[in-house]
């Protein structure tokens, strides 16, 4: 692959920091974050690595669904700053080499946008039809609702407008109607403007009630909704990205890449290997992961899988067995209160591993050495927790934690006026904070800078081909990656004892080198031809390059 298109697919490569503008740093006072706060904090996300930041919604809304209720596509929301403000963002954000991709979210507006208002006036306006409405809704239970413990239907009634209309989402969120092209060209529109100013892609919301609901009815394939969208931004720039939310079993995923040529989404995440993830660190056995990363089918070379250990939403563990679930839920999260909707848990990483640094130093050298593009939520790299008592999904949205000053540094308003509060305790700003662990060379923000540097020294693991390895112990997980003549081995360990394991690397040069790239030495590492035998600490992480000796050594 040629340099050119290499830099097409600069996504192969990256790590993405998802954040919040309003929840990042509030630069006026006003208890809010804000656009302007986070050009003041652009340099430390440059320090820590990443290399594009995914922003959540920002646009003019209620703010009924925390900014996912939106009433303007083309503006920003007063409280965050201005178009001009965004403007600035995108320039010192590039000027600091950082991509930006925002949040692109077309399955239903609030229902105060102008479109839902006029619609809703008369049968005979043109925006009736950019939504979905009946006399009579079907009859029986409604499927897919996506908020169980606020909705109990997809459709509600309209005293003005005299129909129902579709929601899946909740009853403010008005499904918009893709069967309707003026709607397609409406969402072209959306995402030209954004990428005028300067936009390098989109994460689209939710993307099978976009497609699966959307286009039935009148004998369009759902799909093409994808291709169109894919060919404009392409048209608009070749190397803007798209990146879906699809939580699905992993074969019905690639019709969302598009197949094979793959021309429909760039990047999916990965919430089958992320759920089973969940399954190997509840039991410390790594075989739930194994088996699932063998059974990720082949995707087409110019897509990716996006993988994550904690988004914004609830841990969602709905591809796991009831059972499972269960498993999962008793060892991570016993409290009624820690769950959500039935199949997941609203914490963040760091409470449920009860802080131990080793295990989750390990769950994140997982995430950036898994084949894709790792994706960082805000605050993981410091080892943030979650507050309880802020409700449903919100609980891991709480203030990014700067400093142990009030509110965390984050706000200098009264505590009161916080759009949120951040959590009390040892996970609070006194115990979890950014200048605590600038100053602390062992911290988990320093480590986490460390190894996002190797990750991005290691393109293997964006670029290449995975295997994953035999092992002869349960809890050990080793799986390399080969690209254009290199191979790059990663072992951990999910339990707490110590242990020897030995790893069959399957095929390799007649004659190789071995060079760990996180520790000097390999006294504890013994080779005997194809297999290595590695003594591993409980919650052990180690990277190992392979390189046939007639090969230059890399960095």
């Amino acid at each position: 692959m040629s340099r050119a298109q290499m830099s097409d697919l600069w996504w192969k490569n990256a790590v993405i920091y998802c954040l919040d503008i309003e929840t990042f740093y509030d630069s006026n006072g006003d208890g809010w974050g804000d656009l302007t706060g986070l050009i003041e904090r652009i340099e430390y996300l440059a320090d820590l690595g990443v290399t594009c930041l995914w922003l959540m919604p920002f646009y003019p809304s209620p703010g009924r669904d925390d900014g996912y209720d939106i009433a303007d596509f083309y503006g920003v929301d007063t409280s965050l700053g201005t178009l001009g403000d965004f403007v600035v963002l995108i320039r010192t954000a590039k000027d600091r080499g950082l991509r930006v991709i925002i949040d692109l979210v077309v399955n239903h507006t609030s229902d105060r946008h102008p479109w839902f208002r006029q619609a809703r006036a008369s049968r005979s306006s043109p925006f009736r039809d950019y939504y979905v409405w009946r006399d009579e809704p079907p009859p029986g239970p409604s499927p897919n609702i996506v908020f169980p413990d606020a909705e109990d239907s997809i459709w509600s009634w309209d005293e003005r407008a005299g129909q129902w209309y579709l929601h899946h989402f909740y009853a403010h969120q008005p499904d918009l109607n893709y069967a309707n092209p003026v709607v397609r060209a409406e969402i072209d529109k959306i995402a030209g403007f954004w990428m005028e100013l300067g936009v390098d892609g989109f994460r689209i919301d939710a993307v099978p009630f976009l497609v699966e609901e959307g286009a039935q009815d009148v004998g369009l394939d759902p799909h093409e909704l994808l291709k169109d969208l894919r060919s404009f931004i392409s048209r608009r720039n070749g190397g803007a990205v798209l990146l879906g939310e699809v939580n699905l079993p992993p074969r019905p995923l690639i019709k969302f890449f598009g197949g094979h040529p793959g021309d429909q989404l760039h990047m999916l995440f990965n919430f089958p290997v992320m759920q089973r993830m969940y399954l190997a660190l509840a039991r410390e056995d790594a075989r739930p992961l194994a088996r699932q990363l063998k059974l990720l089918p082949k995707i087409p070379p110019e897509c990716q899988w996006a993988n994550f250990v904690r988004n914004h939403d609830e841990l969602t563990l709905d591809q796991l067995t009831e059972n499972q679930q269960g498993e999962v839920a008793d060892v991570f999260g016993p409290d009624e209160d820690m769950q959500l909707f039935g199949r997941g848990l609203r914490r963040r990483l760091p409470p449920m591993l009860d802080g131990n640094p080793e295990r989750m130093r390990m769950t994140y050298s997982l995430l950036l050495s898994l084949p894709g593009t790792p994706v960082l939520f805000y605050g993981e790299e410091i080892g943030m927790g979650e507050n309880l008592s802020v409700p449903g999904r919100l609980s891991v949205r709480t203030p990014m934690q700067w400093s142990s000053d009030r509110n965390g540094g984050f706000s200098s308003a009264p505590p009161s006026r916080l759009r949120r509060q951040p959590p009390s305790g040892r996970f609070g700003p006194m115990g979890v904070n950014v200048a605590d662990q600038e100053r602390d060379p062992d911290s988990m923000l320093i480590w986490m800078e460390r190894m996002i540097r190797r990750r991005r020294e290691t393109p293997e693991l964006g670029w290449g081909a995975l295997t994953v390895c035999d092992t002869d112990e349960n809890a050990v997980l080793a799986h390399r990656c080969d690209w254009e003549g290199r191979s790059v081995l990663v072992v951990h360990n999910f339990s707490s004892s110590p242990t020897t394991t030995r790893v069959d690397l399957g095929r390799l040069p007649a004659d190789y080198r071995l060079d760990d790239l996180l520790s000097p030495g390999l006294s504890d590492v013994r080779q005997r031809r194809n297999r290595l035998e590695i003594d591993l600490q409980g919650f052990d992480h180690r990277w190992f390059r392979i390189e046939a000796t007639d090969q230059p050594r890399r960095p």
